[in-house]
């Protein structure tokens, strides 16, 4: 989609970028992309998947699991975690 024409009717875009990201040209070439979201609770999913302290926590945390650290959910269920789990 060329630059000017989804400039000058965004808003007609923004409903079909809900349902998958629409490319912006610039001289035919990609510029950028408009990403619409259906529901405010997609707009939080999204900016929550691409928050770079949210991705470094979830690799430390799989790394733990890889090496051995965690904790079997049904324990945390329980309130069986281990003391050094609680002090988190």
């Amino acid at each position: 989609m060329g630059l000017a024409r989804v400039k000058d009717d965004l808003s007609k875009y923004l409903r079909p970028a809900a349902e998958e990201e629409i490319i912006i040209t610039r001289h035919g070439r990609p510029a950028g992309v408009l990403i619409g979201f259906a529901s405010e609770d997609q707009w939080l999913d999204y900016r929550l998947e691409h928050h770079p302290e949210f991705l470094r926590r979830m690799a430390e945390a799989r790394a733990a699991l890889r090496e051995g650290r965690g904790i079997p959910l049904e324990d945390i269920d329980r309130g069986r975690a281990t003391p050094a789990f609680r002090e988190l």
